[in-house]
């Protein structure tokens, strides 16, 4: 299966998080997208890596994804390497996807920064055709995406792009809140971590509404780029 945009997460919930409102959108306007979880999140302080699965497969089907995938990477412990770039280049040659999405650049969580590090260096990598790749037995094509897109997550990061997703925040939230097992909950005896308070919750919110409000829209998600935006003419920009 060929996809649009495939977006790839260090953890379950860092995609709807990060880029869960341009996912929704894109789906609307008729793009397939899929969600690759490099981890299933077993390190999490509430919840467990079986509870990650289900609330997953429950967030992919309120955004509408084509396809989502978990490669059981080590939560905490994955590493870039080779053994590593290999497992994500099977998923950009398997998908095929123009746009790829991926972890902010650093973070607070130190998964995202390597994260973000390993997809983009496997995009390049994936496009080599001397690396070969196996895939159901079958040798793989080579394949890299036209642009690599970083989310943006704990750390206030300037984006250099903000998409409009005006009209699909409630989607948004409504995915991330899949995650109940997570994010705040006042009748839960789980442990409060930074993610699991009311703050936090509030500020998925709030800071979408301030990116909308900076682009003249009323709700935004951003973005960091690997390369200068090009547009065919000035028209194109909102």
């Amino acid at each position: 299966m060929k996809l649009d945009i495939l977006a790839f997460g260090a953890h379950p919930d860092d995609v709807e998080l990060g880029c869960g409102g341009t996912i929704a959108k894109e789906i609307q306007l008729g793009k397939k997208v899929g969600i690759i979880d490099l981890t299933r999140g077993e390190l999490g302080t509430r919840g467990s890596a079986e509870i990650r699965d289900q609330e997953a497969a429950k967030a992919a089907k309120i955004l509408g994804v084509a396809v989502r995938e978990n490669l059981r990477m080590r939560d905490g412990f994955f590493q870039n390497d080779e053994a590593h770039q290999l497992e994500i280049i099977k998923m950009i040659r398997k998908y095929q996807p123009e746009i790829v999405l991926c972890n902010a650049i650093y973070d607070r969580h130190i998964d995202h920064g390597k994260g973000s590090k390993l997809v983009s260096d496997a995009c390049f990598l994936s496009g080599l055709r001397k690396i070969e790749t196996l895939y159901e037995n079958e040798i793989q094509e080579a394949w890299r995406p036209k642009v690599v897109y970083h989310f943006i997550q704990w750390a206030t990061i300037e984006p250099d792009v903000v998409v409009d997703i005006t009209g699909f925040e409630k989607i948004k939230e409504d995915a991330i809140m899949a995650y109940d097992s997570q994010f705040f909950n006042p009748e839960t005896n789980e442990p409060v971590t930074p993610i699991a308070t009311k703050n936090f919750l509030e500020s998925i919110h709030y800071r979408a509404q301030d990116l909308g409000r900076l682009i003249g829209t009323d709700f935004g998600e951003g973005f960091t780029v690997e390369r200068y935006l090009a547009v065919n003419r000035l028209t194109d920009l909102i």
